[in-house]
């Protein structure tokens, strides 16, 4: 059985908690515990229920041993309106099923294999997509990681995907076709969809990833980012390991100098601010050193 996209972030999660030292694994589930809402769900950095960060907050709950009212999850899922979400907010409604679930049953593997066939709409019948590009490397990104998520993962692989109209010259990939700028989120993306469809071997997007590090160990969004990004950071680190590619420099000190003393990541070192969404980073980009 393939693992799944899912899978093997859930995989590197752990590898990140196994990092963590029994002080800082309470530190981060007590900021975990400041971001959770009355009904279980999670709040964004406006202090709203949002159920995007409600899909980090569920699996982090898991994985750092924060436990949470089933009931309220399940009252929670129940007044979701799939049908209304876009993409992006339908594949968090998918994910936080399936973080219920894995409440429910506790073995990450055990519930993977246990997954069933969901009914999934199709592509096309959401009203947004992101850039409103339904071809495009992030945008197809998250519809394979749904159709796995759902089940489908046999439709997710039927088709090839091609996305030589994304790639640009240095090697890398835009999600804008025709962009001569790759982006480090484009390129995870497309070169997670192709590793899940043909085989994690050897591409040539693999060459801008490793030229792309910084020397700090980090890497930035674009080339002309500022400064890099944990997310950036978390993410390439995440599709080099799962193509068995060492990146060539450490990154821990750059992943523990984003650590904030109330348990969880900043997004860069000029914020201070942070959410459930970059405490899944750092433990992410933790995992993948």
């Amino acid at each position: 059985m393939k693992e799944t996209v899912s899978f093997r972030l859930m995989r590197c999660l752990l590898e990140g908690r196994r990092r963590l030292s029994p002080a800082a694994m309470e530190q981060m589930r007590t900021f975990l515990r400041t971001q959770v809402l009355e009904d279980s769900s999670f709040m964004n950095r406006q202090g709203e229920s949002d159920l995007y960060y409600t899909a980090f907050g569920w699996a982090l709950a898991h994985l750092l041993k924060l436990p949470l009212e089933a009931e309220k999850q399940a009252s929670y899922l129940v007044q979701q309106r799939p049908e209304e979400l876009d993409l992006v907010h339908y594949a968090a409604f998918r994910r936080c099923q399936l973080a219920q679930r894995l409440n429910q049953v506790g073995n990450i593997r055990t519930f993977f294999e246990m997954n069933r066939r969901r009914a999934l709409p199709s592509l096309e019948s959401f009203a947004t997509l992101p850039l409103d590009d339904a071809a495009s490397p992030y945008t197809l990104f998250l519809w394979l990681s749904l159709q796995e998520d759902c089940g489908q993962a046999k439709m997710a692989y039927a088709q090839p995907i091609d996305f030589s109209r994304y790639q640009t010259p240095e090697g890398g990939y835009s999600n804008i076709a025709g962009h001569t700028t790759a982006a480090i989120n484009a390129t995870t993306a497309a070169l997670s969809v192709l590793g899940q469809q043909q085989g994690y071997r050897s591409r040539p997007a693999l060459s801008y990833l490793l030229k792309s590090q910084e020397p700090t160990g980090g890497f930035k969004a674009t080339a002309s980012a500022p400064i890099p990004d944990l997310l950036s950071t978390a993410t390439a680190l995440f599709t080099l390991k799962n193509y068995g590619v060492a990146p060539h420099r450490d990154a821990t000190d750059f992943v523990e100098a984003h650590w904030l003393d109330n348990g969880s990541f900043a997004p860069t070192l000029l914020e201070e601010e942070s959410d459930v969404e970059y405490l899944f980073y750092g433990l992410l980009a933790l995992g993948s050193l």
